[in-house]
C-alpha cells in the first residue's frame, strides 16, 4: 500500500539540539559533548531514515537559543549555540539515501535569493530529498545582528500592536516564498546543452528574468542554479494563529499545527483549507501535520515519571506551544489516530529527550502503525515530493 493512501499517514521528526526538554542535554544518552558534530546529526537522522520517516527537520535561528520566545535569556543552564540546519542537512545528504531533509531558514532577515540557490543544491545533493521549513522572527535582538531594520519590540502576541507587527513579518514570508519558488523556475527543465561539438552549455531563451517587484522585494533573477530536480522542493512552516495560517494557505505544501485535541484540530484544518481556496489553490495538495512533543517508554507511569525528573533537573515544569505526550508507543498511535480524525494528513513529532525518543519512535511507534496499517512498509519514492504525495510541478516559465 502506498504511503500516500488516505489509510496511511506521514510521519516526520523535529530535531533541536538533544531533544526538546530544555533538560535533555544532560541525560545520559544526550550526547551533548558531540552535538557540534557532524556525526552527531548524522546518527540522528540515519536513526530516522531506518524507521521510514518521510522527513526530518532541523531547526535554526539568529540569535542564542531561549526559554523566551520574544527575547534572549541568560540561562547557562541549557544547550546555548548551533549548527547552520542548511548546511547541517548538506553534509548528511550524502549519507542517507531515501528521507527528506527540511532545514529550517529565517525569512526576516535573509535574502530569497541566497535560499533559493542554497536549496537547490541541497536538492542536487540529495537527489530530490530537500524541502524548507520558513520562519520569521521578531526579536530585536536578532534584527540588531544585522543593522538593516528595526523591528519593534512586542511583549506578547496579543494586542493590535503585536497583530500589526506578526503580519507584517508573515505577509513579508509570503513574498519571499513566492520570490523563491519564481527562482526555482527561473530555469527551464532543459535549459542545459551541454553539448561540446557546438559548444552550447546552455540555451539562454530558457533562462527567465522572473522580475518580481513587492512591497518587500525587488528581484530581477534568474538564478544561478539550475532548477531543482523536484523543480519545487516542499515549502513547510509552523503556524499557531489566523495570520501564520494565512501563509500555509498561500504558500506551503505542509502547514505544521498545534492542536491540543481533534475538535480543535478540525478547526484549525477547516480555517486552512478554506483559505487555501481562496488563494485558488483548492485542487493543490496541501499537507496539514499535527506537532506533538513525545516521552516515549514502556508504560505511561514511567513517561511521566521522566518528565518529572527532567523537569526537576530544569529547576521548572516544561511548557510548549504543542501538546505534551508521556505514554507508550501504542497510547500515541491511539493519540494520533485520533487526532487524524480532525483531517490531520500526518505529524511531526517533537523527541524530547533526541537519544531517547528517536529510537523509541523508530523503534516503537512505526512498527505499532505498521501493525495498524497506517504507515508505509518501506519507501516508495526517491524524492520527498514523491513521499508527499505531490506531483512535479511544471514550470511557470516554459511554454506551453
Amino acid at each position: 500500500m502506498s504511503s500516500t493512501s488516505p489509510a496511511h499517514l506521514h510521519l516526520a521528526v523535529a530535531l533541536e539540539g538533544t531533544g526538546w526538554h530544555p533538560a535533555s542535554w544532560r541525560e545520559p544518552v544526550a550526547r551533548p559533548r558531540d552535538l557540534l558534530t557532524a556525526g552527531y546529526w548524522t546518527d540522528l537522522i540515519t536513526e530516522a531514515e531506518r524507521g521510514l520517516l518521510d522527513f526530518v527537520t532541523i531547526e535554526d535561528g539568529l540569535g542564542p537559543q531561549s526559554s523566551r520566545i520574544l527575547a534572549p535569556d541568560e540561562r547557562t543552564d541549557q544547550v546555548r549555540g548551533r549548527l547552520d540546519a542548511v548546511l547541517v542537512a548538506s553534509r548528511v545528504a550524502p549519507l542517507t539515501r531515501h528521507i527528506g531533509l527540511v532545514p529550517t531558514v529565517v525569512t526576516t532577515h535573509t535574502e530569497p535569493f541566497h535560499i533559493s540557490k542554497a536549496i537547490a543544491t541541497l536538492d542536487y545533493v540529495s537527489a530530490g530529498r530537500a524541502g524548507v521549513r520558513v520562519r520569521v522572527t521578531a526579536r530585536p535582538d536578532e534584527a540588531a545582528h544585522f543593522g538593516r531594520r528595526t523591528i519593534r519590540r512586542i511583549d506578547s502576541f496579543e494586542g493590535p500592536a503585536a497583530q500589526e507587527v506578526i503580519t507584517e513579518l508573515f505577509d513579508e514570508a509570503a513574498d519571499y516564498v513566492e520570490v523563491v519558488r519564481r527562482l526555482w523556475d527561473s530555469w527551464e527543465d532543459d535549459a542545459e546543452i551541454r553539448d561540446a561539438a557546438t559548444g552550447r552549455f546552455i540555451d539562454r531563451d530558457k533562462l527567465h528574468y522572473i522580475d518580481f517587484e513587492g512591497r518587500f522585494f525587488s528581484v530581477k533573477g534568474p538564478s544561478i542554479t539550475p532548477r531543482p530536480p523536484q523543480g519545487q522542493p516542499p515549502v513547510t512552516a509552523l503556524a499557531h494563529q489566523p495570520v501564520p495560517y494565512r501563509l500555509v494557505a498561500r504558500q506551503a505544501d505542509i502547514g505544521y499545527v498545534t492542536p491540543h485535541d481533534r475538535a480543535e484540530a478540525r478547526a484549525i484544518v477547516a480555517e486552512i483549507r478554506a483559505g487555501q481556496a481562496e488563494a485558488g489553490r483548492a485542487d493543490e495538495t496541501l499537507h496539514v501535520f499535527g506537532d506533538l512533543v513525545v516521552l516515549l517508554d514502556d508504560s505511561r507511569a514511567e513517561a511521566e515519571a521522566r518528565r518529572e525528573r527532567l523537569d526537576t533537573l530544569a529547576g521548572e515544569p516544561y511548557t510548549s506551544d504543542a501538546r505534551i505526550f508521556a505514554g507508550t508507543a501504542a497510547q500515541l498511535a491511539d493519540l494520533l489516530e485520533d487526532l487524524a480524525g480532525g483531517g490531520l494528513t500526518g505529524f511531526r513529532l517533537r523527541p524530547a529527550v533526541a537519544g531517547h525518543d528517536l529510537p523509541r519512535i523508530t523503534g516503537d511507534l512505526v512498527p505499532e502503525l505498521q501493525r495498524r496499517h497506517r504507515f508505509r512498509d518501506a519507501y516508495e519514492s526517491g524524492t520527498l515530493r514523491g513521499l508527499l504525495g505531490l506531483t512535479r510541478p511544471a514550470n511557470r516559465y516554459a511554454a506551453v
